[in-house]
């Protein structure tokens, strides 16, 4: 995992490399462990390296072909490297080092931009095609790692943060749309837009090809979660035998490394299963040490129960305690890193809990990340299941299973609007987006100058959900999953640790789409079949909990400190001199909120106001 950057002038004059430069040096904390930069006419790459697989000098970015053709710059981990480094060289290729890197090239030789079906990890690399004429850009599937881009006349920039993407774009202005509508409600992370005018992002299983012959950029979606369903005839036992087989192939990819390995740890249940995995999977010789955030005294801490799973996988527990006066020692440095706002401090939390595993040598963490959203585990999912009952005209059984839901927890509203939903799902797309636009635009703290200018509606989307997949694959592709990627991304890179997540495995994850929902919602239980995949190598107690319990950090607590407070309301004034918001918003008391409350309106000036 890296840090990259590059600019293609497409008038074909030679890029500006003092610009370069400088682009690669705001993501120096990306890459500790090298830096390159490479200049091929009208194309000019440059790299940050964080070494993970194949240390030694070999693995040095820029990376270019012993025939010259291709020149790449790469982020991220292609984790069946050694499978198709085999297949390559029975096609002829010969290779001199032990890094992906120079598979990921030979791939792109062989197979051109198609190499990426052939992938299994997280990516995002730019290949300049010297004979072809072309730079090819491609992010992986589920845009786990960052490709950002931007054009100015005949030039076009891209990198991994927005920040070195400041150095290129002259206004260096936030975008107004997407400001507002944080400020008002906390947004759907957008497809493309960023906070930064002028900058975007190539989303999630998209490329960009730039033809520097004809000058153009056309983007193109290389792959569709949606595209890759089928309908498998199994029986809940060969499911559970599937996804346990499944799962345990991707925690072993993802253990490929040629540094220390940990594992970030919770209570529950997803965390506690890839550690056992990850004992069961490293030698008895190397340490599996893991990183937790606890919060002594805190009615939803989870220390009990990290402590009791850590035991279970014989990990090496580390912990971070994060506080109210560590969050202001350390939010400005946070913010910083982040670079656009964050809804909650669970981001102050994994920052602290990746800043741990660096303190202590590890440069590899794996993480649970994804798996609400593949397995239907947040409880929001439950009445998009049950309506999707309903409108198989199964009403006893949605309501039988409804009772049972709510008796262990995993369904807080179901009402007559759900069952209307469930036979007019377009009609309650459009009235939940009618609803979530009035919301917005009552606020009162927005300054009315700011409102005219600047709607921030355009990321209110609610999506059309006639069945169970329609709502998790729009969360995992297009929603909630991608604003959590972004932070988890930026946290860890600002430490120089690489994050990987086995719930995210594409085969993994297309399987799970193909299966009816029975097998995710069973016996009153959300995410039946990993429960009874994995319930005999983990505690009773943990396979079958009741109700979820997410990630969460006392940020109420911490906001009601005075000194918090009071930094709250300063940079409420930040944004009413920035004309963002009303003047009211000084003379009514900050409200504290808690992580995941639905009005967190002063967090998120306090955030914004950081940013700005």
């Amino acid at each position: 995992m890296c840090g990259i950057a590059g600019l293609v002038s497409l008038d074909g004059t030679g890029p500006d490399l003092g610009l370069l430069n400088r682009m690669s040096e705001a993501a120096a904390h990306r890459g500790p462990d090298g830096s390159g930069v490479l200049s091929r006419g009208a194309v000019a790459l440059a790299h940050r390296r964080l070494a993970i697989v194949g240390l030694g000098p070999g693995g040095a970015q820029p990376m270019v072909t012993a025939d010259g053709r291709l020149a790449v710059t790469y982020n991220g981990e292609i984790y069946n490297w050694l499978e198709l480094r085999h297949e390559l060289r029975g096609l002829g290729h010969t290779f001199s080092t032990d890094c992906d890197t120079e598979v990921l090239l030979a791939a792109y030789a062989e197979w051109g931009a198609r190499c990426v079906d052939r992938f299994n990890g997280m990516w995002a690399f730019v290949i300049h095609d010297a004979h072809a004429r072309t730079v090819f850009c491609s992010r992986d599937r589920f845009g786990v790692k960052p490709l950002l881009w931007a054009r100015i006349g005949q030039t076009v920039a891209f990198a991994s943060e927005p920040e070195q993407l400041l150095a290129f774009v002259p206004s260096r202005r936030a975008d107004r749309t997407t400001v507002r509508s944080f400020l008002a409600s906390g947004i759907d992370e957008p497809l493309k837009a960023t906070f930064f005018e002028g900058i975007a992002k190539v989303p999630g299983g998209h490329s960009l090809t730039i033809d520097l012959e004809a000058g153009t950029v056309r983007e193109r979606r290389e792959y569709s979660l949606t595209d890759r369903i089928t309908k498998l005839a199994a029986t809940a036992e060969d499911a559970a035998g599937t996804i346990g087989e499944a799962l345990r192939a991707s925690v072993s990819l993802r253990l490929r490394a040629d540094v220390p390995v940990g594992t970030c740890l919770s209570g529950g249940l997803d965390s506690g299963i890839l550690a056992v995995l990850g004992k069961d999977l490293m030698s008895d010789e190397q340490p599996w040490p893991s990183f937790s955030a606890i919060f002594p005294g805190f009615a939803k801490d989870e220390s009990e129960a990290i402590r009791f799973a850590s035991a279970q996988a014989c990990t090496t527990a580390h912990f971070a305690t994060p506080d109210a006066s560590s969050l202001l020692e350390d939010i400005h440095t946070l913010a910083w890193h982040q670079e656009e706002p964050f809804t909650t401090a669970g981001i102050y939390a994994q920052y602290r809990v990746h800043r741990l595993a660096r303190q202590m040598g590890v440069k590899v963490l794996i993480d649970g990340q994804g798996a609400d959203e593949v397995f239907a585990g947040y409880a929001r999912y439950t009445h998009w299941h049950l309506q999707q009952r309903l409108a198989a005209f199964d009403a006893r059984g949605a309501e039988s299973e409804a009772s049972l839901l709510q008796a262990n927890g995993f369904l807080p509203d179901w009402g007559w609007q759900n069952r209307i939903a469930a036979f007019l799902p377009s009609l309650a797309a459009s009235r939940l987006e009618a609803r979530a636009f009035r919301t917005h635009e009552a606020d009162a703290d927005i300054s009315p100058t700011f409102r005219d200018r600047a709607s921030g509606a355009g990321f209110i989307r609610k999506p059309v959900v006639r069945k169970l997949n329609d709502i998790l694959y729009h969360d995992a592709c297009q929603g909630p999953l991608q604003e959590l990627l972004r932070y988890a991304d930026r946290n860890a890179m600002s430490q120089g640790v690489e994050v990987r997540l086995p719930y995210l495995d594409t085969e993994l994850v297309q399987f799970l789409f193909s299966l009816p929902n029975q097998y995710k919602y069973r016996e009153g239980f959300t995410k039946w079949i990993l429960r009874k995949a994995y319930h005999k190598r983990i505690t009773e107690a943990v396979a079958w909990r009741k109700g979820k319990t997410g990630f969460e950090p006392p940020q109420l607590d911490w906001m009601l400190d005075a000194r918090v407070t009071m930094e709250v309301r300063k940079g409420q004034e930040r944004l009413v001199e920035a004309g963002m918001l009303s003047a009211s918003v000084l003379k009514r008391a900050v409200v504290p909120s808690a992580s995941y409350a639905t009005d967190s309106r002063d967090w998120r000036h306090w955030i914004a106001s950081l940013f700005l």
